[in-house]
């Protein structure tokens, strides 16, 4: 009875092994690709060429050719200024022209007649000097003849002179053709680029002039623009965007950029497609109160996604990593010692990898050190692995059945 009543005791003092049932996780085979290095950054869009439509010439609009916020084409006619002044004043220089080349051929002809006159008298005073010599005539005539064709020379380099004015007033008065015909021109007020026209700043009847304020008293310039402006336009396609880098980034950008342009992907904050693009400007100096520095990027805008002033989203790519190893982000965990991973082996135990985590590129992120290609690391269940524990590999099927289940 006693060794009946101790092996009782003793049975009831040792409880039955436990052993821990295999952790239901999610798992995901390292990938190996060639991943992209770069600089994150948010800028702003600015238009490539920004231009105030000015008014050269005074006068009162009297026709409008566009429409606000279209776009226009290099050429394309936007405001047209009374010419009629301006024609007057075409006119009245062509006839001044006119005039001037009646006086020039008249003056030609008092040079040739009194030309010929001069050559006669000439022929003359030879001839009697001929006869002075020989007595035949008195001195007194010969001198007299003499004076008449220094007079007659006289009056023939009057009439060069006379000739010559008349050829500098034709000049000046062409010139004046030129700039009336200029003034005229610039009554047609057109496009200098291509481009999309903001809001007018002038009305059909406003009175604009070069040197004074334009257009409606109410309506204020806009992007800086003069005060006389009539408009602006702003060219689009392409289109400029602006960010900032560290300075403690720039060696890096810099060296790159000796090897070769840089590519930029710019996207809207409330799009998830980038449009590619070229980094075209990095300023000369460092901004001395925030030790940032600026750069540009030009991008393609044909579809006129980006609007001159949005905030967009920059990715500035500096190289490319060849076979970088990426596993989904959600995989890496945090411990005092730093990142890990779970790996699944073999014989479904886990092995926990401290790991070197580099840049994330959407829903991966870049593992430097601590897995290879082809491992498999768990991405959902971390909670309920311990190390060298085993694990039971969930499908997402079997994951939806569960739950269904339930």
């Amino acid at each position: 009875m006693l060794a009946v009543t101790m092996t009782g005791c003793m049975n009831r003092a040792a409880p039955a092994a436990f052993d821990r049932p295999p952790a239901p996780v999610t798992v995901t085979e390292a990938a190996m690709q060639d991943v992209p290095v770069y600089l994150d950054a948010i800028g702003k869009t600015v238009a490539r060429e920004t231009v105030a439509i000015q008014p050269q010439v005074s006068g009162r609009i009297i026709k409008i050719h566009f429409t606000d916020g279209a776009n226009v084409k290099k050429g394309d006619l936007l405001f047209t200024v009374d010419p009629a002044p301006f024609e007057a004043a075409v006119s009245q220089a062509q006839a001044n022209v006119t005039k001037d080349i009646a006086l020039k051929k008249q003056a030609e002809a008092n040079m040739n007649r009194d030309l010929a006159v001069a050559k006669w008298n000439a022929l003359q005073v030879k001839r009697y000097a001929q006869l002075v010599s020989a007595g035949v005539v008195a001195r007194e005539q010969y001198e007299q003849l003499a004076a008449t064709a220094d007079s007659s020379n006289a009056t023939v380099e009057a009439d060069r002179a006379a000739v010559h004015s008349a050829e500098e007033a034709i000049k000046a008065d062409n010139s004046a053709v030129d700039r009336a015909k200029l003034d005229l021109s610039y009554c047609y007020i057109k496009s200098p680029i291509d481009g999309r026209a903001g809001q007018r700043l002038a009305d059909v009847g406003n009175v604009v002039n070069p040197g004074g304020s334009s257009g409606n008293n109410s309506t204020s310039p806009a992007n800086g623009a003069p005060t006389n402006a009539l408009l602006v336009i702003e060219r689009l396609d392409p289109i400029y965007a602006d960010f900032t880098i560290s300075q403690n980034d720039l060696s890096k950008v810099q060296e790159q950029m000796h090897a070769g342009m840089l590519k930029t992907e710019v996207r809207l904050p409330d799009a998830t497609d980038p449009v590619a693009g070229q980094l075209t400007f990095l300023d000369n100096s460092v901004q001395n109160q925030t030790g940032q520095v600026n750069l540009r990027a030009t991008v393609p805008n044909s579809d006129r996604r980006f609007w001159p002033g949005r905030f967009v989203n920059i990715r500035l790519v500096l190289n490319t990593i060849r076979g970088a190893v990426l596993v989904p982000a959600t995989a890496p965990q945090m411990s005092a010692k730093g990142s890990y991973v779970y790996v699944v082996k073999q014989d479904m135990s886990v092995d926990q990898r401290q790991v070197t985590l580099g840049q994330r590129h959407g829903d991966q992120i870049v593992i430097e050190q601590g897995v290879q290609p082809g491992e498999r690391v768990v991405t959902n269940g971390q909670v309920g692995v311990t190390p060298n524990g085993k694990v039971r590999i969930d499908t997402p099927a079997n994951n939806q059945g569960a739950s269904g289940t339930k």
